[in-house]
């Protein structure tokens, strides 16, 4: 599988700013998402975030899901629109948890995960038949299953505050992706609108739940 050139400069800039974080803790500290720093003016972090990661593993597994959608989409929209596709989910992921976490000065996030959903959440709205697998689970399953459990999985994850893990920034960045693959591809609400819907309903439970108070 040849990687495009698209693919390769979100991946090398990824893997280049995550390493000047592991070995710099100033510039992780400086250019991690905050919620008091964000707030104070920082905005830079919203963005800058998204490039750095924990660690090693962290990377990579983000990565390795980008190396596997990312092609998906680009068939679709080419270069251009994947990485603004990109650029919107990461700003949607930190948005959100911008949103939901407004009241904690102390709260920090970093990582790709969010933009990395987004393109996710995407290639399984163009293509919601694709057979994909996961560990615990032995047979494949359709894609669109496993993105609204996913999804579903994310809203528990937030409500309970499950692990260390920045569940808000990948709801963010799938509501992202959803709606510029739609904003690229209206007619998918005429064509697929049943796919449409299925993938909107854990935007709406999550969006439902904020409003009583249930979050």
């Amino acid at each position: 599988m040849n990687l495009h050139w698209a693919t390769l400069a979100i991946i090398g800039a990824n893997v280049l700013v995550s390493l000047k974080g592991f070995n710099d803790q100033l510039f992780f500290e400086r250019y991690k998402f905050g919620i008091g720093a964000i707030r104070s003016g920082q905005k830079d972090r919203m963005f800058t975030s998204g490039f750095l990661h924990v660690d090693l593993s962290h990377l990579f597994l983000n990565m390795f899901t980008l190396f596997f959608f990312a092609d998906v989409v680009i068939r679709w929209f080419g270069p251009g629109k994947f990485l603004l596709m990109y650029f919107v989910s990461l700003l949607a992921g930190s948005l959100l948890a911008l949103f939901f976490h407004r009241q904690e000065p102390f709260y920090s996030a970093v990582g790709a995960s969010g933009a990395v959903t987004g393109i996710l959440y995407a290639a399984i709205l163009l293509q919601p038949d694709m057979q994909l697998g996961i560990m615990f689970i032995p047979i494949p399953l359709p894609a669109y299953v496993l993105g609204i459990l996913y999804m579903l999985y994310s809203i528990y994850g937030m409500k309970t505050r499950l692990g260390n893990i920045g569940h808000t920034a990948h709801f963010g960045g799938a509501i992202g992706g959803y709606v510029t693959t739609l904003l690229f591809k209206p007619e998918l609400l005429v064509t697929d609108t049943l796919m449409v819907l299925l993938l909107a309903l854990p935007i709406l439970i999550l969006f439902g739940l904020e409003k009583m108070g249930k979050l």
